[in-house]
């Protein structure tokens, strides 16, 4: 290669460090490709936030540079993001026919579909965007239609394999195109940026056919009992499998919670699910059949407080009710961190009578290790990139692809934010952008930041205490209080005691700076503060948040 030729950068502003959020930004001079560009959910000390978005700061600094955004597949931490995103940058996008569908109901919800340009690109096919020549390569995963991305760029071939497995017995469309991988492996390719989920896992992640097996059995051991099954609404093989065992034991479908409803009416239109004449039934329908001619598709199989499922266990819901002999069946395993919720839906299901299957009825989406290895062995990278995944997975990928012969220098953990130079002798982070997760609460995005967070943390944990102080506006005399409202700290009812000796230090803490005359309010505000503060840690070891409030008459 021409020793001449510049670094390729690549810049990852989301998916690492975490599962979800994924997006990547790769530049060579004035052309910037965006992958894929998704949302990551709160964790849990994000009080009130509903998504975490990612920060584009540096693609808005240098949006005349961007091409496009290419997306890999149909999935939330892929494509959740995009409709915000296009609202501040505004991309072409070029996608596979299911994943434009899914893309296309986004932007819909959005109300910005009319002024964004979008491709429908098929796998095989190459497209153009800048110096960049862009090839969509068939894989396998728990959506139809996803694939992985093979960059030309200047300075070498980029092989990003999105999110992967290899199932030779797909439920939807063709096995993985391995030998594409293997042609590109014989070309020369510079970087592999391979995903690592299940880079844990040893051995080989079963083919999805298999959960059909699965519920086959299930439905024949069950059929005296009404079914409902819980599984992630992007999973159209999952559902396809379902209403095929349903079709067969002569049972009809219900697909309740709004995303589950909204994928599989997007994967009906467009012919990547085939549901048969006569199975689906609308909800209010459900007291029409015998329960054991029914089957209820449902989300919230990893316990989300508002999912279908969590509702229903919790007697919230209002068409469906377990009555005792249901039988639950979770087709999912729980993502790290939300075992705990999900236990708890386990628990409230068995209480009201229902039997919970959750062994052996679901396989994940992810390739585990022989399969990474085999993609290091077909493509044979110069560098490796481990990507999708917190550090612990990153970790135990670079170990892995060194296992695979990659001396341990050609391997880089990124952190999120991280520019990479890439090049036949260059292989270096260069610099930092900003990427910060941006979080969206309610309509508002990005008004939430660290500051109000830590607010609601302390306002949790702690509870809030209302000073309240009325001074003559030309004497500065206290003639109005001080009156103390509390929410969250104590039962003021049962602490009236403690109540009036509040306000007797912040009496005396007024007195004190009346007498000298202080007429700054934010002095007087910052010593009631700290004098009732340190009085309540003395006496109850609690920090609630304390607001002054002074008017003048």
């Amino acid at each position: 290669m021409d020793q001449n030729v510049k670094p390729v950068k690549i810049i990852p502003l989301g998916g690492l460090e975490q599962i979800g959020m994924n997006i990547t930004a790769i530049e060579y001079e004035d052309s910037i490709i965006v992958v894929d560009c998704g949302l990551a959910f709160p964790e849990d000390e994000m009080l009130g936030i509903d998504l975490v978005i990612p920060d584009v700061t540096y693609l808005k600094e240098n949006a005349d540079k961007v091409k496009g955004l290419v997306v890999t597949h149909g999935h939330e931490d892929h494509i959740g993001s995009i409709a915000y995103v296009e609202d501040e940058i505004n991309m072409p996008i070029y996608a596979t026919k299911l994943t434009m569908g899914l893309i296309d109901r986004k932007l819909t919800e959005h109300g910005n579909i009319n002024n964004i340009k979008r491709k429908v690109i098929s796998t095989g096919q190459i497209i153009n965007l800048g110096c960049f020549r862009i090839e969509f390569i068939r894989t396998n995963h728990s959506i139809a239609d996803a694939a992985a991305l093979a960059i030309y760029t200047p300075a070498g071939i980029i092989v990003h394999t999105g999110d992967f497995k290899v199932d030779f017995t797909p439920v939807f469309g063709e096995t993985i195109d391995l030998p594409r991988f293997g042609e590109l492996g014989k070309k020369g390719v510079l970087a592999l940026m391979c995903e690592s989920t299940n880079v844990e896992r040893p051995g080989y992640t079963p083919s999805e056919k298999t959960v059909g097996k699965t519920f086959d059995n299930l439905f024949n051991d069950n059929k005296e009992h009404r079914i409902i099954i819980a599984t992630f609404a992007s999973n159209v093989d999952r559902v396809q499998q379902i209403i095929n065992s349903a079709y067969k034991y002569g049972r009809k479908v219900i697909i309740e919670g709004r995303s589950m409803v909204n994928v599989i009416q997007t994967a009906a239109e467009l012919g990547y699910i085939s549901i048969p004449d006569n199975t689906l039934v609308e909800i209010e329908h459900i007291n029409d059949y015998p329960d054991e001619k029914m089957v209820v598709i449902t989300t919230g199989s990893q316990g989300e407080n508002m999912a279908a499922l969590s509702r229903i266990a919790a007697s919230i819901h209002n068409k469906i009710a377990i009555k005792p002999g249901d039988v639950v069946i979770f087709s999912s395993s729980p993502i790290p961190g939300n075992e705990k919720a999900v236990f708890k839906v386990i628990n409230e299901l068995e209480m009201k009578g229902a039997k919970v299957v959750f062994q052996d009825t679901h396989v994940s989406g992810h390739a585990c290790q022989e399969e990474i290895k085999l993609m290091y062995a077909l493509t044979k990278p110069k560098y490796a990139i481990p990507i999708h995944g917190e550090y612990r997975h990153l970790k135990r990928h670079a170990e892995l692809a060194v296992e695979m012969g990659i001396p341990k220098e050609n391997v880089k953990i990124l952190t999120t934010g991280d520019v990479l130079a890439v090049s036949d002798n260059v292989f270096d982070v260069v610099g930092r952008v900003p990427a910060q997760g941006i979080l969206v609460d309610g309509l508002g995005v990005g008004d939430v930041g660290n500051i109000v967070l830590r607010d609601r943390q302390q306002l949790s944990q702690n509870g809030l205490m209302i000073v309240v102080v009325t001074l003559d506006a030309a004497t500065g005399e206290l003639i109005g209080g001080p009156d103390i409202v509390s929410r969250g700290f104590v039962y003021v009812r049962e602490s009236e005691n403690l109540m009036e000796d509040c306000r007797e230090v912040v009496y005396e803490a007024l007195e004190s700076c009346l007498t000298k005359k202080t007429a700054d309010w934010g002095r007087i505000k910052g010593t009631i503060k700290d004098s009732l503060s340190e009085f309540l840690w003395k006496r109850t070891k609690r920090n609630p948040m304390i607001l002054p409030i002074i008017t003048e008459v």
